[in-house]
């Protein structure tokens, strides 16, 4: 008989979670004004908001975070990064951030201006928040099999090269600074983009003479799929794939709390001395000196680590299986998921899920507010809320798919938390044409609401 699959690790400590009962959590909800953000840990069951910053680090980052150097300028730490990023990413020069966003921010104040077009696969929101931030746009070129959940296409991340094009040909490209890459692609459904398109890519960015950034908080995992679904590639390691992947990109922002498995950190990357000498003004003005850059020495070295481990096969292969096992019970219980499973996280189709609930109830949010309430488990929604207003029409942008993410953090929940979320999202699926009523928006911030934003019953 072949021996089932076990996880390749053993756990060393445990954290104490305590189920709620569903008066205490309607109250809680409700208190929170529909906001799942405005949740305390404390009274969340199963925490799926986000995998980012909420892995458990191994027995070696935690080695590491003791050997962390603390000097101000220059720290040992910051040269373990740097040597982790240029054999791993072979990107000669780096400069670390807090976290994802921060490495946006600084890296964007050098590039984008107000006008500019930025062309991409579905831009994650703070990274679409920055760009609008600044009075620019961003404008989605992801093939459109991505909008089709059941769709089985592998590689539902990748860029449309017409789409692409077509941006070019009706803009001025001196108002295009880049073209941005994200890998894999979060909004699309954690969807991976293949090699064959990312090298696409950047012959057309050449052509155009272009940049290419990668947005690459999940490159490991886009790595994953590229080793199990593209041939090519079927007979390389993780390690060797990331290096071709990111042969084809001119620089990198990277939330090191996903694949590199940190609770803090993030950096820019890029190969050209001139931006780097360009980024390092805003990154001294919001992050910190450019040898830390808002990071500990402590968290630099961890984060090293984790990019080693992180591009590991079977680490990746532990992760995904698990949230394969959660997708593939959903897909048996007939809920409507973004297919095929993507890597970090299940996606539910809400629109498929409430059919007959109008969108401007918020539809996905309404399914993420009744999953707390059935069971504890906090998700989040990746739909109209988080899509934002038009920032001239102030209108609702109305996405082509309205999904719940629900993001599992790294070796931190058994498959038995998996069984609750799956059981508790079929209860819901049974019962489905009960939820007639969604929300309504009491107040919201200008720019990337669905963090703050405020809610009640319609």
């Amino acid at each position: 008989m072949k021996l089932p699959y076990a996880e390749p690790y053993k756990i060393k400590m445990v954290e104490p979670i305590r189920p709620s009962t569903r008066e205490e959590r309607e109250k809680w909800i409700k208190e929170a004004n529909y906001n799942l953000f405005n949740l305390t840990s404390e009274q969340v069951y199963v925490d799926l908001l986000t995998d980012s910053g909420t892995g458990a680090m191994s027995d070696q980052q935690w080695a590491a975070i003791m050997t962390g150097d603390e000097s101000y300028a220059g720290s040992k730490s910051y040269f373990n990064m740097k040597k982790a990023i240029e054999e791993i990413l072979g990107f000669p020069l780096f400069m670390p951030t807090h976290q994802g966003r921060a490495a946006e921010n600084v890296l964007f104040s050098a590039l984008i201006k107000e006008g500019d077009i930025v062309p991409g696969n579905s831009h994650f929101d703070t990274t679409k928040g920055h760009i609008e931030f600044r009075k620019a746009k961003a404008v989605d070129c992801t093939i459109d099999e991505a909008f089709d959940t059941e769709n089985l296409h592998p590689f539902k991340g990748n860029v449309d090269i017409k789409k692409l094009e077509d941006v070019f040909e009706q803009n001025p490209h001196d108002k295009i600074p880049f073209i941005i890459v994200t890998i894999t692609n979060n909004t699309a459904g954690g969807q991976p983009v293949s090699l064959e398109n990312l090298r696409a890519v950047k012959a057309f960015a050449d052509s155009v003479g272009k940049p290419v950034l990668y947005d690459s908080a999940r490159f490991a995992e886009n790595a994953y799929f590229i080793k199990m679904r593209e041939a090519s590639a079927a007979d390389l390691s993780i390690k060797e794939i990331v290096r071709e992947m990111f042969a084809n990109a001119d620089m990198m922002t990277m939330s090191s709390k996903k694949d590199a498995i940190v609770n803090i950190g993030g950096f820019i990357a890029c190969r050209s001395k001139d931006l780097w000498n360009q980024i390092s003004m805003f990154n001294i003005i919001y992050e910190g000196y450019v040898t830390y850059g808002g990071m500990a020495g402590r968290d630099m070295n961890a984060l090293a680590v984790g990019l080693d481990e992180g591009t590991e096969f079977e680490v990746l292969n532990a992760r995904i299986k698990q949230v394969e096992y959660l997708g593939n019970q959903l897909i048996e219980y007939g809920i409507p998921i973004q297919k095929p499973i993507g890597g970090h996280a299940i996606f539910v189709d809400a629109l498929k899920f409430l059919p007959n609930l109008p969108r401007e109830q918020y539809v996905a949010q309404t399914l993420a507010v009744e999953l707390y309430i059935e069971a504890g488990v906090r998700g989040v929604e990746i739909g109209t809320i988080l899509a934002d207003r038009d920032p001239e029409t102030r209108q609702d942008r109305f996405p082509a798919l309205e999904l719940v993410r629900m993001a599992i953090p790294r070796r931190t929940y058994t498959n038995n938390h998996m069984d609750v979320v799956a059981t508790a999202m079929k209860n819901l699926w049974d019962r489905r044409d009960s939820i007639t009523r969604g929300f309504k928006i009491l107040e919201e911030a200008q720019i990337m609401r669905h963090f703050t934003v405020k809610l009640d019953r319609v």
